[in-house]
């Protein structure tokens, strides 16, 4: 309990200039210090993504090594009449990924994200040395391959939620594009060097496998000297001092007071929240000219050095009351309330400051004048000194000139793409000063949903802000003149299999996994498998063999090529995830998709020329990679990377990447078979249809995640369709008064 209630307290921009410029530097020198640090914030971010994806260049690496060794295993153990044992070569890092897969999630909530992602290079480092020395016998050999699976499964599971938890919002999206560019690079560079060793005289395909070990050591070494624990477990772990100096570090900065009361909050499933809308100032005399209600102002508040702030409330709704009350009437929708709602938010005016900006321009409020700041500046900075060094600190402290008088988050409550976090007492609450009383968080964020009440005479300026509001119970608590956290027997530590029966949690869990699983049976593993015999069809086999080529170098060159082919791809999908959106990028990607597809099926059921044949089916296949490779490919890991709250989200995530790899099982083995009885056309028909399923399952599923904090995010979630009632009553009610 003590960890979690020391104050996040952070210097002033004076102090901070301070420690960056040595003495008598001018305000030059200081501009410089602050552009530079802006700059290291984005680098040291980056940075981190990559050294994390690096477990998915060693993923990539072994696909296409052993893709290339196969040639010369089955030579050496004879495989041609043990078509069995062939197959658990291919097959068994998959087994070992999907029995990895079941574990990740306890394990990493056990013993952290970043134990994990050591393990998983270690686990790499081992498999090698194991195929290098050791697998003169075949069963070795398995087992080698079994090892290097639990590696990839904790890859897989565990690179995607490491980067969401320590990447800004606003770069999530493309950080989290890392792993499927370093998968494809590692493919790339793993089939560039099988292609030189299979030109070789005397071909060693425990070279091709065991080189693996240096990538896996290089990652081993970095992730023990440079990669943080994540801000987010530490957190749930009650670890929060430790957290802060990770996110001070992450961001370049002293002032993550926002964000660590943000992960903070999400350390519990919340219930379900109320969607609001507030009229926002900092003048209090003001506020009350401008609104009738004025028994209806609440006051917001956050950490000590932020201004004044009281709240309006335009519109106030019972979610539950509404969802109940309008069940019947509504009738069945096919569309997830979470994408009606987010689009909405989305809808809001996006700015790149936090909302209370424009009233830090105004200037002094209430006729403050500048020596009364400075000095105010310097007591309150005396008081944080103090306030840091008391054995009682708490992380939320009242204004200490009024106990009734609270202050919300201006800097130090920006969370991320335009959201600010603030709280205020619950309904009911006594400030007798000594009662404790329960308090509410308030994700806030400028604009407003559409809504039929006009309460102002006048039109809004810019001494006052109006807001949307998710509200819900806090973790925190007031008690007497301190504010302190729930959970006093820390129930926050672990995670318990009920709270993934919480309504937020199941809503994101099927749309989750429905999204994985119309990846998988989109045909990306069927197309792989016939890449090789489509090129054939080409002609670039028997072009190449007048080169001196053999047939399992071409094969080898070909696919090194088609990766390649994808890179660009996908670092332009990287340009476009956090300036487009996910949502957008699938709905234009998938498609394209389908066009392919259909033109496979068509180029496999008509008679064609050869060379038509041959350029329509390469053009098709190469289109399809780059496509998949922007949008389906990446975006499923990003997306279920975001959707869930913090306490369940290791675990959440690993369902979802069991079901990945059951799904990929199942498409590997269940192709022979959809061949000899609907062949290659209605092979790629099926991915076609599943492709459309796919198309509509985001347009009526799958929500916009783009530059919303993750806790928030988990916030629209638990809202679910009462809060889409809300926002439908309201555009109905304001389409009405229009046409009145």
């Amino acid at each position: 309990m003590e960890d979690l209630t020391r104050p996040l307290v952070r210097d002033s921009e004076a102090n901070l200039h301070a420690k960056l410029a040595p003495s008598g530097s001018g305000s030059g020198l200081q501009q410089a210090c602050k552009k530079l640090r802006d700059l290291t914030t984005v680098d040291h971010a980056v940075l981190v993504a990559f050294v994390a994806s690096i477990g998915n260049l060693l993923q990539g690496w072994d696909n296409a090594s052993i893709a290339g060794a196969m040639f010369y295993i089955k030579d050496e153990f004879k495989l041609d009449s043990m078509p069995m044992i062939e197959g658990c070569i291919m097959a068994m890092a998959l087994f070992g990924a999907t029995i990895i897969t079941t574990l990740s999630g306890m394990l990493s909530d056990k013993f952290g994200r970043w134990a994990m992602l050591l393990t998983s290079a270690v686990l790499s480092f081992v498999s090698a040395v194991l195929v290098i020395f050791w697998s003169q016998h075949v069963y070795m050999l398995l087992f080698a391959r079994l090892i290097q699976g639990f590696s990839i499964g904790l890859a897989v599971t565990l690179v995607p939620l490491y980067i969401v938890e320590t990447a800004p919002p606003d770069m999530r999206g493309k950080l989290s594009t890392f792993p499927q560019l370093s998968g494809s690079v590692g493919m790339f560079l793993s089939y560039c060097m099988v292609f030189w060793m299979s030109m070789l005289p005397k071909v060693s395909w425990r070279i091709m496998l065991g080189i693996q070990l240096i990538p896996s050591l290089i990652y081993s070494i970095l992730t023990i000297f440079y990669l943080p624990e994540t801000p987010s477990w530490l957190v749930s772990q009650g670890r929060v001092d430790e957290a802060k100096m990770v996110l001070q570090k992450l961001r370049r900065k002293e002032d993550v007071s926002g964000e660590m009361a943000s992960l903070l909050e999400g350390t519990q499933v919340g219930d379900t929240p109320s969607i609001e809308e507030y009229l926002i100032s900092t003048n209090e005399s003001m506020l009350r000219e401008k609104v009738i209600g004025n028994d209806e102002i609440i006051k917001l508040y956050g950490l000590p050095e932020d201004l004044h702030c009281v709240a309006y409330p335009l519109k106030r709704t019972n979610t539950e009351e509404s969802a109940i009350g309008h069940s019947v009437s509504r009738g069945a929708s096919f569309y997830d309330p979470v994408v009606n709602i987010i689009g909405s938010m989305h809808g809001l005016p996006e700015v790149a400051h936090g909302i209370f900006n424009e009233l830090e321009q105004q200037g002094p409020i209430e006729g403050d004048e500048e020596n009364q700041e400075e000095t105010k500046e310097h007591e309150l900075e005396h008081n944080r000194d103090d306030t840091y060094d008391s054995e009682h600190d708490y992380l939320i402290q009242p204004k200490p000139t009024n106990i009734n008088d609270f202050v919300v988050c201006r800097k130090s409550g920006h969370i991320g793409g335009g959201w600010q976090l603030a709280w205020k007492m619950s309904s009911g609450y006594h400030l007798d000063g000594q009662m404790e009383g329960g308090m509410e968080r308030v994700y806030l964020h400028e604009g407003g949903v559409p809504s039929s009440e006009n309460l102002l005479d006048a039109p809004i300026d810019g001494n006052f802000i109006q807001a949307t509001a998710l509200v819900n119970k806090s973790v925190f608590h007031k008690s007497g003149h301190n504010i302190g956290i729930h959970s006093p027997n820390k129930d926050y530590r672990s995670t318990k299999w009920k709270d993934l029966l919480e309504p937020g949690v199941k809503r994101a869990l099927v749309v989750g996994v429905g999204i994985q699983v119309l990846q998988q049976f989109a045909g990306i593993n069927g197309i792989l498998y016939y890449t090789p015999q489509i090129l054939e069809q080409a002609g670039v086999g028997v072009l190449l063999s007048k080169f001196g080529i053999n047939s399992s170098s071409v094969s080898i060159l070909m696919s090194a090529l088609t990766t390649l082919l994808m890179l660009p791809f996908i670092c332009i999908a990287m340009w476009l995830m956090d300036r487009s959106g996910r949502r957008r990028i699938l709905l234009v990607t998938i498609p394209i998709l389908v066009v392919s597809l259909i033109v496979l099926v068509t180029v496999n059921i008509v008679n064609l020329s050869a060379e038509l044949h041959a350029l329509l089916s390469t053009m098709s296949v190469g289109i399809y990679f780059c496509i998949f490779v922007m949008g389906f490919g990446p975006i499923p890991n990003i997306f279920c990377s975001e959707i869930f709250p913090n306490k369940v989200r290791a675990i959440c995530l690993a369902i979802c990447s069991l079901i990945f790899w059951i799904c990929d099982i199942i498409v590997t083995y269940t192709l022979p078979v959809l061949l000899r009885y609907i062949g290659l056309a209605g092979v790629f028909g099926v991915y076609a249809i599943v492709c459309v399923l796919a198309f509509v399952f985001v347009c009526l599923k799958v929500p916009e995640t783009k530059n919303i904090p993750i806790e928030v995010i988990a916030e629209f979630y638990a809202l679910g369709g009462s809060g889409t009632q809300i926002i439908q009553e309201r555009q109905k009610e304001n389409s009405e008064k229009l046409l009145v």
